[in-house]
């Protein structure tokens, strides 16, 4: 694993379509801006293989939860 310490603002670019921004550091929490080609499904870590629950009729969204871990990429 390789850590990198990074300040607000700064950025680590991954290959050549990744890049993560620190947006801000406040109590204790890290907030992440990651930009990547729509292709790249972003999810995070504690959601992986769960599967979605079940769609509301009248939305054929993913439920809520699942929906906002999932980040839509866009450039």
């Amino acid at each position: 694993m390789l850590v990198l310490s990074r300040r607000e603002g700064e950025r680590i670019q991954i290959g050549d379509g990744i890049s993560l921004t620190v947006v801000s550091v406040s109590n204790g929490k890290v907030r992440l801006g990651i930009e990547a080609p729509q292709e790249v499904k972003i999810v995070r870590e504690e959601l992986i293989g769960i599967p979605p629950r079940a769609t509301n009729p009248g939305n054929p969204s993913l439920s809520s939860s699942y929906s906002s871990a999932i980040l839509s990429n866009s450039k």
